[in-house]
């Protein structure tokens, strides 16, 4: 009889957890969520096991990781990129994690990790061009993610941990939370409320949650020599704030935008996106959704909340 492969996610009750453990369901894996709090209504599966723990209390952690993981992928840490346990949840959780971890048998540890690793390094982005000290970025949220980046490619040098690094730009879809600018502006044109935006002049990189699951699925099988490593994860292709914004609202024929009302921050990067080629090349992969068809998906999915809910 084939062996259930089992795959642990960290942070599976979060937006991207959420549709990483319905591709993982799909392909007969065993999943099992761990995060600190219980999984909204919306983002409940069935036939995931659930259990909870904050990643950055090893002692416990450590109790809760009491069976045999094939496959562990971290997308835990604090929502609050600013607060004051970014690093020690980021950076701490990730830090005992892999050390608790390194003494298993794990076939493999994705690690997503976050484009502002790339501080204001001119785009489009590439993997082998990033800075390796913590003190040229700006907030504690990039220093502690590239801390766990260098953290972790140690720990494959030394140990053969067999981690991979995905570096994700800015992911959108159905499910998202509001406090992402995506669905805070179907939100606010649904309502046709006013809103504050920037000038939206910057430019950044959009890429659909389901081709971004499929890339994490991949990366799981071990036909792929990827140990070690570090993959951009977006579309390469980028798109002004704006035209997004109004994309939307023509979309929705209702709400109003009040652009310029926020100021760009003074250490903003105006044009953020990557160069994928390395992961297009490596795992036969293109994201397949445009951002307009992906949009569209996405306002549909919400225009059916407000109808459910209203």
């Amino acid at each position: 009889m084939k062996k259930v492969k089992k795959v642990l996610i960290i942070g599976g009750t979060g937006f991207i957890g959420y549709h990483f453990a319905k591709k993982c369901l799909s392909k007969k894996f065993e999943v099992i969520s761990l995060s600190r709090n219980k999984p909204n209504k919306i983002r409940t599966l069935k036939k995931v096991e659930y259990i909870y723990c904050d990643i950055a209390n090893k002692k416990k952690l450590n109790l809760k990781l009491n069976k045999h993981y094939d496959y562990i992928i971290n997308l835990g840490g604090d929502v609050d990129h600013h607060g004051k346990n970014t690093f020690k949840s980021h950076f701490g959780g990730c830090k005992n994690l892999a050390e608790i971890l390194k003494e298993k048998k794990i076939k493999r540890f994705v690690q997503l990790s976050s484009s502002v690793e790339y501080g204001n390094e001119k785009s489009p982005n590439i993997e082998k061009k990033f800075k390796k000290k913590t003190k040229y970025l700006k907030s504690i949220y990039a220093k502690a993610k590239l801390s766990s980046t260098l953290f972790l490619l140690n720990l494959y040098k030394k140990n053969k941990f067999p981690v991979v690094i995905f570096r994700l730009f800015l992911a959108y879809g159905p499910k998202q939370d509001y406090n992402r600018i995506i669905p805070f502006t179907v939100k606010n044109c649904l309502a046709n409320k006013k809103f504050a935006c920037s000038n939206g002049e910057q430019t950044r990189d959009f890429i659909y949650v389901d081709d971004l699951v499929e890339v994490l699925f991949k990366s799981l099988n071990k036909k792929y020599n990827i140990e070690g490593q570090i993959f951009n994860l977006g579309s390469g292709i980028p798109v002004k704030i704006k035209k997004i914004i109004s994309f939307i609202k023509d979309k929705c024929k209702k709400g109003k935008p009040q652009f310029g009302l926020i100021s760009l921050r003074k250490d903003e990067v105006k044009n953020f996106y990557a160069n994928i080629n390395k992961t297009k090349k490596i795992f036969k992969w293109k994201p397949r959704t445009k951002i307009e068809n992906g949009l569209t998906k996405t306002i549909k999915y919400y225009e059916n909340c407000f109808k459910n809910k209203f």
